[in-house]
Parts: structure tokens; C-alpha cells; sequence
């Protein structure tokens, strides 16, 4: 399978607590891969003002539906809301 979409998550978290956050990344990492339908790639860049987290999916409609997924919203989105300091930005793009 290719990449055909992208689903990225920007949040701002402050430096104390980004070693957590780089935690849950690894944490779901390989299940992420491993578990969810159309699952690609998913790579963590950190920059000074943000974090983002971008996952690639082979459709938009896969990309759309694991921010539905448990795996997101039970472990992932739990493990990282008490880290950030604003809603994150969340965008999907297709290829």
C-alpha cells in the first residue's frame, strides 16, 4: 500500500511536558501500525513553538475514521490532554 492521506495533529505542549507526550507517541506507535485499518507510517516532529504528530493512511476515509477509533480516543487522546495547553489543530490532507 501508498500513502494517500495524511492526518496531522499539532499540539502545544510546554518543554516539561513533552518527554510524556514523546511517551504515548512510542506507547501506540507499532499498535497504531499494526491495528488500525489503512494505517501507513506515523512519525513524531518536534519544533520549538509545537508538536505535531503525523499519521499516513492509504485513504482519507481510514485517516477520518481512526479519530473515531478507540484506540484514539480511549488511549491516545486521554494520554496527551493533560499535556497540551490549547485545543490541537487537526487536518487531513490527501494525496
Amino acid at each position: 500500500m501508498a500513502v494517500k492521506a495524511y492526518l496531522e495533529i499539532t499540539m502545544v505542549i510546554p518543554d516539561e511536558n513533552r518527554p510524556a507526550a514523546a511517551k504515548v507517541y512510542t506507547d501506540y506507535r507499532q499498535p497504531f501500525l499494526d491495528t488500525i485499518p489503512g494505517a501507513e507510517t506515523k512519525d513524531l516532529l518536534i519544533r520549538d513553538e509545537d508538536v505535531q504528530v503525523l499519521h499516513g493512511f492509504d485513504s482519507v476515509e481510514h485517516a477520518q475514521a481512526y479519530l473515531g477509533s478507540e484506540m484514539f480516543k480511549n488511549d491516545v487522546f486521554t494520554g496527551l490532554s493533560l499535556l497540551w495547553t490549547a485545543d490541537p489543530e487537526v487536518r487531513i490532507y490527501s494525496l
